[in-house]
């Protein structure tokens, strides 16, 4: 930021009669102006020369040119500076602060001092919704409340917490006011269950505090009921019992390679995916374990991201283990056009007796949007793929591999707004769209979509959800009013062949805390 001229006249001034009475007083004391008397240290091969004044300009003059405050914002947008929202309940070290920060005891070391707080945050959703899912149509009012429950230790460790406590087994607090149901009312689904809890850290901030000494070790790890996402969700997007641990923050220049990340986790409970059956045929989270290895490298000018799980149904009456393999690219073209392309394959399961597979084939997507004169706020989009078998994500809490394509094949889950199928299971289609940001201000998000899924094979084929060929046009409006408050309306009609057509809208009202 430019400084005021009267500021500079005085801070040029100040320096040179410091300078001056610096170099006079060592003049008198018969010391070098560098500090020794010897020749300074310094790197071999370097050599020292002369002071010489010519070289050197005079400072520029702004005589002309008076400082303008509202010019300097302009340079970074006009953004200001803005009261954030705070978290409903903030103890301790807050979670916006300027520094410099409280001197905390040093119970786990000299090197590893502790940063103790408690903070409750998260958001409540409201929702008003009306869905028409072929075969039964719902009217209703329902709410989820998310609050997150962070206790922290020291700079690098916590332990964390979820709870919803308006929701239970994926039914919400709600009225049911219509749509033809014989129990229409309010329906309380109260619960005190954890969605999540878990312990992460560092290895090499803890190692620090024992033993008092620094070093240059990055070890990150989680151990618990802990929430993993990967390729945006398309791999995974589970919460699972177990724990991981990361190597960040590598490069080699040999391979072109700037950076990269490498993680090693296992999961030994609340594993989701439609994989597993029980001798019911219901799905079980509870007697599967995932043991697996992802990362990420940014080479060959864009952006890898791979992975491998090992599925491992417990205690089945048939076995249902198989592998699960991923690999992306993600990069831009020419300043105008990105594209990721994603693959999984599901390989190796047997199942015993002649039982169907519920994991086999492999999904091939492309994410594809221009980039236009205004990059990061219009932003069209067209994303397709081709799923061969049954598909599967390594993990997905109650939605398909799909889910991401486009939000025509999204639900909120609270109202089931209707979506296309969303499983990839032998079908291929797409997602056309427009998201337009406006302003990334207190400014109106729009996104408009059509979408379709195409049957591959027999009409009958019982590995497909999708009976017939669907299409679909979506709408999305969002505003945020506040800082805090966010209102967002959401609609979509869904033309299927050979079925009744799918409707639904809905009216969210977010409050983030």
């Amino acid at each position: 930021m430019t400084v005021p001229a009267c500021h500079r006249k005085s801070v040029t001034v100040s320096k040179i009669l410091i300078s001056t009475g610096v170099i006079a007083g060592l003049a008198l004391t018969g010391v070098p102006a560098y500090g020794g008397g010897e020749e300074p240290e310094h790197s071999s091969g370097v050599e020292r020369v002369e002071h010489d004044a010519s070289v050197f300009r005079s400072d520029p003059s702004y005589e002309e040119k008076p400082y303008d405050i509202d010019a300097q914002i302009q340079i970074y947008g006009g953004k200001r500076g803005f009261d954030q929202p705070r978290p409903l309940l903030e103890a301790g070290r807050e979670i916006y602060v300027s520094g410099p920060f409280q001197d905390w005891p040093k119970l786990l070391g000299e090197k590893n001092p502790l940063a103790p707080h408690f903070y409750i945050y998260g958001d409540l959703q409201t929702v008003v919704g009306f869905a028409d899912n072929g075969a039964a149509e719902l009217a209703q009012v329902a709410a989820r409340l998310t609050l997150d429950l962070d206790l922290g230790i020291t700079s690098t460790e916590r332990i964390h917490a979820v709870v919803r406590p308006l929701d239970r087994g994926g039914q919400f607090t709600r009225y049911e006011f219509g749509g033809g149901n014989k129990d229409e009312g309010f329906e309380d689904e109260l619960n005190g269950n954890l969605d999540a809890l878990f312990f992460e850290g560092d290895m090499g901030a803890i190692a620090q505090g024992v033993s008092g000494e620094f070093n240059t070790l990055d070890l990150p790890f989680a151990v618990g009921f802990m929430p993993l996402l990967l390729q945006n969700g398309v791999w995974l997007e589970d919460a699972l019992v177990g724990a991981a641990v990361t190597v960040p923050a590598l490069n080699s220049p040999e391979l072109d390679v700037s950076n990269a990340d490498f993680t090693a986790f296992v999961a030994f409970d609340k594993v989701d995916t439609p994989a597993s059956v029980d001798e019911q045929g219901g799905l079980d989270e509870h007697r599967t374990n995932i043991y697996a290895l992802a990362g990420f490298v940014e080479a060959l000018e864009g952006y890898i991201e791979f992975g491998y799980g090992y599925v491992d149904g417990q205690d089945f009456q048939n076995n249902f283990d198989y592998s699960n393999l991923t690999v992306s690219y993600t990069r831009r073209y020419r300043n105008w056009f990105s594209n990721s392309v994603r693959l999984i394959w599901n390989v190796g399961q047997d199942p015993d007796d002649g039982v169907s597979q519920t994991a086999d084939g492999f999904l091939v997507l492309l994410e594809n949007s221009l980039i236009t004169h205004l990059p990061t706020v219009l932003v069209p989009y067209f994303n397709m793929w081709v799923g061969v078998d049954k598909p599967q994500a390594l993990a997905q809490q109650a939605r398909g591999v799909l889910r991401n394509t486009g939000i025509n094949f999204e639900t909120d889950a609270i109202t089931q707004f209707p979506k296309l199928d969303d499983t990839a299971a032998n079908t291929f289609g797409g997602a056309l769209g427009i998201e337009y940001l406006f302003n990334l201000d207190y400014d109106h998000q729009i996104v408009a979509e059509v979408a379709t899924v195409q049957v591959m094979g027999g009409r009958n084929d019982p590995d497909r959800a999708a009976r017939d060929d669907q299409y679909a046009i979506g709408f999305r409006y969002q505003l945020p009013i506040t800082d805090a408050w966010i209102v967002r309306v959401d609609s979509m009609y869904g033309f299927l062949d050979n079925e009744d057509d799918l409707a639904g809208a809905r009216l969210e009202i977010r409050r983030k805390f």
